[in-house]
């Protein structure tokens, strides 16, 4: 296992650079330019000051090198030095953002808090609900409850985020008035009644989110159970005199997670990229409305960083998907 975690971790450098790249690339060749919004009145010698100032005036090659540079050399030692109270980074010059002139790490810690609480509980709340779903639709396949699972399943899979996150807000946020339709990222929780504002003003994006991740899941903790159910160690079980709790529970449950468990861990980079179009209904200021922001601004840095570290989060996933995958089934061998 250590050498197949070692040899998966010197693999994705090179295909973490190609990422960088061909996302650089890309960004370098859409539309549209940082200083579009300058007046028409500021003379072009000016303008040309202030394109050598954010460093567009060096070829494409040159600041791609940059960047890689900061991002990879500078950044950990400027956050090495925030810890630590050392000088490593004195004088570097860090990733900085087009639109705020502020660093961009410094905006991207600003706004983690927010997407990590609703990113965080509405999966965890997504695989609270698909588990038990999933166990019992398959037990008791073909009945009512398994129909229904199967139908709200369905829903929650095929409408996107953005036109549920519509629904919930005109109904329980203009209609019934139940829950807040904008998100208040300025509440800080201080007492109770602050506790259960940011409880109510969490429920709806969480229920989008957490909606569209169960479907998902529970199809799968569905479709593993059933498979597992009709093998020859449940009989075997069953056989022996065990009551069907303890078959069901422990022995067909324990093998039925290993495939899903592989894909929570997979799935939730996916869900950071539900949370953008999630985060723009519900003016979440998180992660996804400050990327959303970026490309209306043409903040290049902003994307490029906010992408890559994207990027990671996906090739680091799907490592330790894999991981969990050769620990949790002993069938499994990558030495």
């Amino acid at each position: 296992m250590l050498t197949f975690t070692t040899r998966r971790l010197l693999l994705a450098i090179p295909t973490l650079l190609f990422i960088s790249l061909v996302i650089f690339l890309l960004l370098e060749a859409s539309p549209g330019d940082p200083l579009g919004d300058v007046p028409l009145t500021v003379p072009p010698e000016v303008k040309e000051r202030m394109r050598e100032a954010l460093g567009l005036g060096s070829p494409w090659y040159v600041r791609y090198v940059l960047w890689l540079k900061q991002f990879f050399w500078v950044e950990p030692l400027y956050w090495f030095d925030h810890v630590f109270g050392t000088q490593f980074s004195a004088g570097m010059q860090r990733i900085i953002s087009f639109q705020s002139r502020s660093p961009v790490f410094d905006v991207i810690a600003q706004r983690v808090p927010q997407t990590l609480t609703v990113v965080g509980f509405s999966y965890l709340v997504g695989i609270l609900i698909a588990i038990p779903i999933g166990i019992i639709s398959a037990y008791k396949q073909y009945s009512w409850f398994d129909q229904l699972g199967t139908f709200v399943s369905m829903i929650g899979f095929s409408m996107p985020t953005f036109f549920t996150g519509v629904v919930l807000i005109i109904i329980f946020g203009v209609k019934l008035q139940w829950f807040p339709s904008v998100y208040d990222t300025t509440l800080e929780v201080r007492d109770w009644n602050s506790f259960w504002a940011q409880v109510r003003q969490m429920i709806m994006p969480v229920t989008v989110l957490a909606l569209y991740n169960a479907a998902q899941i529970s199809r799968f903790m569905r479709a593993s159970m059933l498979d597992n159910l009709g093998q020859d160690y449940v009989r075997t079980a069953r056989a022996k005199g065990l009551s069907e709790k303890t078959v069901v529970l422990k022995h067909v449950l324990r093998n039925s997670l290993i495939p899903v468990i592989t894909v929570i861990a997979l799935g939730l980079p996916a869900v950071f990229g539900g949370a953008i179009i999630t985060e723009q209904v519900f003016k979440v200021n998180g992660l996804g409305q400050l990327l959303i922001t970026a490309i209306h601004g043409n903040d290049i840095p902003m994307v490029l960083t906010l992408t890559f570290i994207f990027a990671i989060l996906i090739v680091l996933f799907t490592l330790i998907a894999d991981i969990l995958y050769g620990i949790l089934d002993p069938r499994i061998r990558y030495d």
